[in-house]
C-alpha cells in the first residue's frame, strides 16, 4: 500500500483537485483506492457527492471509539471508496494530541482520553490496517504545519506539492522542504508539481523555467489555469471521468504516469 497525501502549508493551491482526480486514475488503472478528505471544508467529499459527516465525528475515529473502516463509504466509481470529511476535524490537532485534545463543547473538567499510541503517528497507526485492502492511499490534507501535518508526514510516502508558478508560492515550498529535511522520523519523498499555470503570463513561465531547472523534486508534468477544472465543482466528479479527453484531464494523467513511472 503506497500513501499519498496532497498537501501545503498555503491554501488555495489545487491539493483537493489533485487528490480527487489522481485518486480517480488510481482506481481507473485498478488500483483499490483510498481517499481520506482530512480537510475540515470537505470539498473532497462534496466533489465525490457524499455528506461530509463521520459519526461521532474526528473524535470517534482519532480515538478509536470507531473503528475507522465503519466511516468508509463507496464512491460512484468503482475500485474507489472515500472516508469522508467532518467539520470536527477542525479540533483535528486537539484530538491527536492525547493531554488537550478537548474538542469545542466538552464542558470543563470532563475526561477527554487519549488516542492510542503517539500523537504524531496516529495517523498512520490507523491506516495499518488497510495495507492488505488497498494498493493506494490518498490524503487530502488541510493547509499549515501543525500536529496534523506531521501526522501526515508519518503516514505518507510520498507528498505531492501543488506549487503556484509565483514567488510567495515558490517560499512556501522552500518552507516545505527545509522543514521536511529537519523532520524527526522517517521523512516522506516530497514530489512538486506546478499548479494554476497560466501561460500567458511571464512570471509563470520564467518560474516554471526556472525551478525545474533548480529543483529536482518538481515535475515536468504541471496543471493548467482552466474553467474546466472549476467546473468540477459544478459536475461534483472527477474531471478526469467527466472529460477525460480535456486538457485538464491529460495534465492529471500525464501527472499520474509521472508518479507510477517514477515509483517513487
Amino acid at each position: 500500500m503506497k500513501i499519498y497525501a496532497t498537501y501545503n502549508i498555503k491554501g488555495g493551491v489545487g491539493k483537493t483537485t489533485a487528490a480527487v482526480n489522481l485518486a480517480y486514475l488510481s482506481a481507473a488503472d485498478g488500483q483499490r483506492t483510498l481517499l481520506w478528505d482530512l480537510d475540515p471544508q470537505g470539498a473532497a467529499s462534496f466533489l465525490f457527492r457524499i455528506k461530509p459527516r463521520v459519526k461521532g465525528g474526528g473524535e470517534a475515529l482519532i480515538r478509536g471509539k470507531k473503528p475507522l473502516d465503519g466511516a468508509i463509504k463507496g464512491t460512484d466509481f468503482d475500485d474507489l471508496d472515500l472516508i469522508p470529511s467532518d467539520f470536527t476535524y477542525r479540533h483535528m490537532d486537539l484530538l491527536l494530541d492525547g493531554a488537550n485534545g478537548k474538542p469545542a463543547g466538552r464542558p470543563v473538567g470532563k475526561p477527554a482520553g487519549k488516542p492510542a499510541g503517539r500523537p504524531t503517528r496516529r495517523l498512520a497507526e490507523l491506516l495499518e490496517p488497510f495495507a492488505a485492502d488497498y494498493d493506494a492511499v490518498f490524503l487530502d490534507c488541510p493547509p499549515g504545519i501543525s500536529l496534523v501535518s506531521e501526522n501526515v508526514m508519518h503516514a505518507a510516502d510520498v507528498l505531492l506539492v501543488p506549487v503556484i508558478p509565483a514567488t510567495l508560492s515558490v517560499r512556501t515550498l522552500n518552507q516545505l522542504t527545509d522543514f521536511v529535511a529537519g523532520f524527526n522520523g522517517d521523512r516522506p519523498d516530497v514530489r512538486a508539481f506546478f499548479s494554476m499555470v497560466d501561460r500567458r503570463k511571464k512570471l509563470h513561465q520564467d518560474t516554471v523555467k526556472d525551478l525545474l531547472a533548480d529543483r529536482s523534486v518538481v515535475t515536468e508534468a504541471a496543471i493548467p489555469s482552466l474553467a474546466m477544472i472549476e467546473r468540477m465543482s459544478v459536475e461534483r466528479t472527477p474531471v478526469t471521468a467527466f472529460a477525460p479527453r480535456s486538457q485538464a484531464a491529460r495534465a492529471y494523467r500525464a501527472l499520474w504516469s509521472e508518479l507510477q513511472a517514477e515509483d517513487i
